[in-house]
């Protein structure tokens, strides 16, 4: 069995670090996250946790790296996040959780963003009631219906 020579396994630790301090500042800054996770797939892919072979390991791990920036990675759990947010409708009053439901499913008008300080989400629900109909009672004391005065 044969180790490679100190000098070549120094070089290949300064390019690693070239370019994850390159990838770092790629990153967006609210990507934390998404660093630190980079930063134990690719550890353990230089400790060998992987059960790949180091240079396989290293560049799965820096794909899944592009496409969490890009935010195109699914962790599985859109699903999830889904049924989350109708489940959260139940809370509310039986009246207001078909229209919760249509606002989760992302129908009618949205403004704002997080970043402005919040988004409002809109939706319009017109009901038409029974026409009113004026009594008899309430049409002869009503002042429209008094015949004009003559002097």
């Amino acid at each position: 069995m044969s180790f490679p020579a100190p000098t070549s396994l120094a070089a290949a630790c300064v390019l690693a670090a070239c370019v994850s301090t390159a990838a770092w500042a790629a990153e967006p800054a609210s990507g934390g996250k998404a660093r630190a996770l980079s930063e134990q797939e690719r550890a353990a892919c230089v400790d060998g946790r992987s059960h790949q072979d180091r240079a396989t390991c290293l560049r799965e791990a820096g794909a899944a790296q592009d496409e969490r920036r890009r935010g195109t990675l699914d962790d599985g759990q859109a699903g999830r996040y889904d049924a989350n947010a109708m489940k959260r409708c139940d809370a509310l009053p039986a009246a207001d959780q078909a229209d919760c439901r249509s606002r989760v499913r992302g129908e009618g008008l949205q403004s704002g963003s997080v970043k402005s300080g919040g988004v409002y989400k809109e939706t319009v629900t017109r009901t038409v009631g029974p026409a009113a109909v004026p009594s008899a009672a309430s049409a002869a004391s009503s002042p429209a219906s008094d015949p004009p005065k003559v002097r």
